[in-house]
C-alpha cells in the first residue's frame, strides 16, 4: 500500500514537471531576483540566492547591499549583483519581467520599511514573501492590502500570528489560514512540522516529509529561493 502511495505521488509530480527542451536557452526559464541581507545577514542572501540557482533559474539576479557584494560574487557568481544600499537594502528596483524573492536577512530598518511599501505599491505581479519582508508589512494591517494577487507567503507560526493574530491552538490558526488565503487571494505556506500549503482557494496541502534536520536558521532562506525560482520558471 505505501509503495503504491509512493508511486501515485510521484506519477503526480511527473505531471506537473515541466522537462527542459533540449534547445532550450536561459531566457526560457525566467528572471528570479533574489532581495535579500543586511548587514551581518548575507549569509540569507546567500541561501536563498544559491537555492534559486541550483533548482532551475534561467537568470538569476541578486538585489542586496553593498557590505555582501564580494561575499556574494565569490559564493554565487552566476547570479548578477544589482546594488541595494551600503548596509540595508534601500533601493528596490522594479523590473516587471523580474519574479521576486524578498526577505530573508532583509532586517528591520525603517528606510528599508519604506522602500518597500513603495516597491509593493508599484509592483503588481506576483512574487514569494519571507522573514523580515514579513515583518515589515505585519507593522500596519494595511500593509496586507499590497501584497500582489497570488503571490506567496511562507511564515513560521510566530510571523503568522504577527500578521494575522494569534491563534489559540494549530486548528484554529489553520482556519485563520484560510480566511486570510481567501481574503487576500494569496497562497500561505505555513511552515512547521507537517507544513501546510493553503491555496486561496480553501485547498490545504500537507508536505509531511522533511525531518528535525531542518529546524535550524538558513531553512526557510533556501525555502524562499526554490519557491521563486519555480515561479520564475512557470510553475
Amino acid at each position: 500500500m505505501a509503495m503504491q502511495q509512493l508511486n501515485n505521488s510521484q506519477m503526480k509530480s511527473l505531471k506537473i514537471y515541466k522537462k527542459r527542451k533540449d534547445t532550450s536557452h536561459k531566457g526560457n526559464y525566467g528572471k528570479t531576483c533574489i532581495v535579500a541581507g543586511s548587514f551581518g545577514k548575507i549569509g540569507a542572501a546567500v541561501l536563498a540566492t544559491k537555492a534559486a540557482l541550483y533548482s532551475g533559474s534561467g537568470l538569476t539576479y541578486i538585489l542586496a547591499p553593498k557590505c555582501g557584494y564580494e561575499i556574494l560574487q565569490t559564493t554565487c557568481p552566476e547570479a548578477m549583483y544589482l546594488y541595494g544600499g551600503e548596509d540595508f537594502i534601500k533601493n528596490f528596483s522594479v523590473e516587471n519581467d523580474f519574479t521576486y524573492g524578498i526577505g530573508p536577512g532583509l532586517g528591520t530598518d525603517y528606510e528599508t520599511e519604506e522602500k518597500l511599501m513603495h516597491f509593493l505599491k508599484n509592483y503588481n505581479e506576483p512574487l514569494v514573501l519571507d522573514a523580515d519582508a514579513l515583518n515589515l508589512i505585519s507593522k500596519n494591517p494595511e500593509n496586507l492590502n499590497l501584497i500582489p494577487k497570488n503571490s506567496i507567503i511562507t511564515p513560521h507560526p510566530k510571523e503568522f500570528s504577527r500578521l494575522f493574530g494569534e491563534s489559540k491552538d494549530s486548528f484554529e490558526r489553520l482556519e485563520l489560514a484560510k480566511s486570510k488565503a481567501k481574503e487576500l487571494n494569496i497562497y500561505i505556506v505555513l511552515k512547521g512540522h507537517h507544513t501546510q500549503i493553503i491555496t486561496p482557494e480553501g485547498n490545504v496541502f500537507y508536505n509531511i516529509t522533511g525531518n528535525s534536520g531542518l529546524a535550524k536558521g538558513g531553512s526557510g532562506d533556501v525555502l524562499l529561493g526554490i519557491i521563486t525560482s519555480f515561479l520564475a520558471q512557470g510553475y
